[in-house]
């Protein structure tokens, strides 16, 4: 029976994906098209209090470091209009995401930027498909390059200083590399990640619980907070070429023009993350390293959060980590630890999301155990939550798990409009239908299980 739980619950699992130095990445068969389109209406994030203090360290912090920890020299941004080239043999359903994004980089970010037909813009997006992109770059599933013209281009040139995000001093020419045959959803994410570090910041932090600004890839849609930050990057008082001290006079004034709440915010004063933790984090995840070690990785990542004394989104994510890899040996001790996540993510605002994605595994447990109630209250207010962040795949599971609870609560109907409600969100989180269907016969029989013997 353990077994057979263990294989349910790693079809439940929504992959958070961990991540070269002077590289910016994001570590298909096409079925019903009328779902590919996004199925979201007009964006509407919420938008979270900053601090004015915690903003000016995050801002720094983001813009003078590349993801390695090598310190950048100086404040690098276009200067003027901003324009976007999309290339041919593009996925069906980005032309409509992009617009999406460029309204919400105008309207939020305050950015002077458009759409053009011309291939000398100063944003082209390139699709290629998911062989070449590994081909590339073998840990990336999408990437943004300075001053190259195609893939074939980046390939002679990544050497070069003029590739190297470290050696610019003002962005003229940057392509953005997406994958083509990937699920809406996926290219939508890369397109958002890969965008904002083409405008903005080339780093990641994991202190950040509300940014695609993170190398947890939890957030993917941009957040009020990254479009805050884009709106710092293009500040009328900044330019290319600033040092970080120059930078770090000027954001005071900035800072109390364009977020006049957060003057009088107290700042969260987040520890920096150290690398251990970090190398920790992404060893638990990658699912190129044995089982043993990812295990080992995790544990070792609770201690070490737990030494810092972290009561934050971190040490959430550190026993997130531990529970997915301990299912396979203890399914209740996993769940003990999902609860355990779920109580650090519960101490912010800033984690909704994260809230949303343990609650996924502890609803599946709930069904597990014939306890169809709890199940429902877990997953009911955080189905709002994924509608909020546009995320569709975990939209769809959270969807699903209320199903299942209600047909063991003998709603049947209300269970069957649901179902339907969760399958309008298929096409585009999902790659395939035959993907769908493997989703939904697990998450059906979680509770057959248990009602079988289990």
């Amino acid at each position: 029976m353990k077994h057979f739980l263990f294989i349910v619950l790693l079809l439940l699992c929504s992959c958070i994906q961990m991540p070269q130095d002077d590289i910016v990445s994001r570590a298909n068969t096409r079925w019903q098209d009328s779902l590919f389109r996004n199925p979201f209406p007009a964006p509407n994030l919420p938008v979270l209090p900053n601090s004015n203090a915690d903003l000016a360290r995050d801002f720094l912090d983001l813009s003078f470091s590349l993801e390695s920890g090598r310190a950048l020299p100086m404040l690098t941004r276009f200067e003027g209009p901003i324009s976007v080239h999309l290339s041919e043999h593009a996925a069906e359903s980005l032309p409509s995401d992009l617009n999406r994004l460029i309204r919400r980089l105008r309207t939020e970010a305050g950015l002077e930027i458009f759409l053009t037909q011309s291939k000398a813009a100063n944003i082209t997006i390139q699709s290629v498909s998911r062989a070449q992109l590994r081909k590339a770059l073998p840990n990336a599933a999408c990437f943004v390059v300075p001053n190259v013209n195609s893939l074939r281009d980046f390939q002679l040139r990544r050497n070069s200083k003029a590739a190297s995000w470290s050696h610019q001093t003002e962005r003229h020419k940057v392509m953005i590399f997406l994958p083509s045959d990937a699920t809406p959803q996926e290219v939508r994410d890369c397109l958002h990640e890969e965008f904002a570090q083409a405008l903005g910041p080339l780093n990641d932090l994991y202190r950040l619980p509300n940014s695609v600004f993170n190398d947890d890839n939890v957030h993917t849609v941009l957040t009020s907070f990254d479009m805050l930050i884009l709106k710092i990057t293009y500040a009328s008082d900044l330019h290319s070429g600033m040092s970080r001290t120059q930078v770090q006079d000027r954001l005071p004034a900035i800072l109390n023009k364009i977020n006049p709440r957060g003057i009088s915010r107290s700042p969260s004063n987040l520890k920096p993350t150290p690398r251990v933790w970090i190398n920790l984090i992404q060893t638990s995840f990658s699912p190129d390293i044995s089982i043993s070690r990812r295990h080992s990785a995790a544990r070792q990542s609770v201690s070490v959060a737990q030494t810092n004394g972290w009561q934050d989104h971190r040490l959430g994510l550190s026993y997130f980590s531990l529970a997915l890899i301990t299912q396979s040996q203890d399914i209740k001790k996993s769940e003990s630890l999902f609860k355990a996540a779920m109580e650090n993510f519960r101490r912010s605002p800033q984690s909704r999301l994260h809230r949303a994605y343990t609650a996924s595994h502890l609803a599946s447990y709930a069904l597990i155990d014939n306890r169809p109630q709890y199940a429902l209250d877990m997953v009911e207010p955080n189905i709002k939550i994924a509608w909020e962040f546009e995320n569709a795949t975990l939209l769809a599971t959270l969807l699903l798990l209320k199903a299942e609870a209600l047909d063991n609560l003998g709603r049947g109907d209300e269970a069957r409009s649901v179902r339907l409600d969760s399958s309008h969100l298929a096409g585009y989180g999902f790659d395939s239908e035959r993907a769908w269907n493997t989703k939904r016969r697990a998450i059906s029989e979680l509770s057959a299980g248990m009602q079988n013997g289990g």
